[in-house]
Parts: C-alpha cells; sequence; structure tokens
C-alpha cells in the first residue's frame, strides 16, 4: 500500500495503469475540470445560469493561444444539445464559413446557438469581423428559423457577451 506525505494531502490524486495512486498533473486536473463542467452543461435544464456557460468557455478556451470558434447548440428550451468546436485558427484570427454553421445547426436540429470564440491576446473587445461575422450568422440561422441567442467572446478569464452588450 502506498503512504501519502503530507506535502501531497491535499493534492488531486489519480490513479495510474498498476493502481497505485500518484498527484494528479495539471493537465489531468483541467480534463477533468472540462469534463465535469460539460456535464454540466449538456442535456442540463434550460441554461438558467449564465455562471455554468462562462464557467465552462473559460476552462475550454480561456487558455489556448490559438483562436477556436465554437457552438453550442440548444433545443427549443435551450437545453444543451452540443458543444461543438467548428474552427481552429492563429493567434489573431479564424475563419469562420456560415454554410458549415448551418449545416451543423441543420444536422442537430438545434432551435437556437450560442456563438463563441476566444482572443487569445486578453482582451475580449469584439473587433468590427466579431460584429459583421455575428449579424451574417444570425442572418443566415434565421433563414432556417434558428435563433442567436449571444456570441461569446473568452479571453481568458473575461468573457464579453454581445447580448449584454445590445450588439446582437
Amino acid at each position: 500500500m502506498m503512504q501519502l506525505s503530507l506535502s501531497i494531502d491535499s493534492s488531486l490524486l489519480v490513479r495510474d495503469v498498476a493502481g497505485d495512486y500518484r498527484p494528479a498533473n495539471a493537465d489531468e486536473v483541467l480534463q477533468a475540470a472540462r469534463r465535469v463542467l460539460a456535464g454540466q452543461m449538456r442535456g442540463c435544464e434550460a441554461l438558467t445560469s449564465p455562471q455554468v456557460v462562462r464557467d465552462f468557455l473559460r476552462v475550454k478556451l480561456g487558455a489556448l493561444e490559438h483562436e477556436v470558434f465554437a457552438v453550442i447548440h440548444l433545443d427549443a428550451q435551450n437545453r444543451v444539445i452540443d458543444y461543438v468546436e467548428m474552427f481552429r485558427g492563429t493567434v489573431s484570427q479564424t475563419s469562420v464559413y456560415p454554410r458549415e454553421v448551418v449545416k451543423e445547426a441543420l444536422a442537430r436540429n438545434s432551435a437556437a446557438l450560442l456563438l463563441v470564440h476566444n482572443h487569445p491576446s486578453g482582451v475580449a473587445e469584439p473587433s468590427r469581423a466579431d460584429e459583421l461575422l455575428t449579424q451574417t450568422l444570425k442572418s443566415a440561422l434565421a433563414l432556417v428559423d434558428v435563433r442567436v441567442l449571444d456570441h461569446l467572446i473568452v479571453a481568458g478569464s473575461a468573457i464579453l457577451s454581445f447580448a449584454e452588450r445590445g450588439l446582437l
């Protein structure tokens, strides 16, 4: 039986393939946090807690060094169907194709979407391109009766909501 020293008593532990426990490394802790937060979101009651969404997005996108554009698909009661990272870009930009976003929404039978992307720069302010993209996606999705509820920009621990800013 493995003896735990006092220095790791407060650490999170993982079991290795031999069945012994060892302190979890940072990546293992973050992966576990992502699984827990994704579980809280997927199939949950209607999204009555913006904090759950924000916490999930901070963990999922806040520390990335490249841009990612993702979509949270929702049903008619605003329950999460799926979180999909659709496009990956560089440190300062991502190409987003409205046709692909519409195809994904139809494939999942989404009634509404939350658009999400990160700014690795740490500055959450939307660019003019972000605003134009949001309007283009909103218009394209409206043609197939899918509502865009918000567009969130994650910049480290800061998250900007287009809906709260009146930009939607």
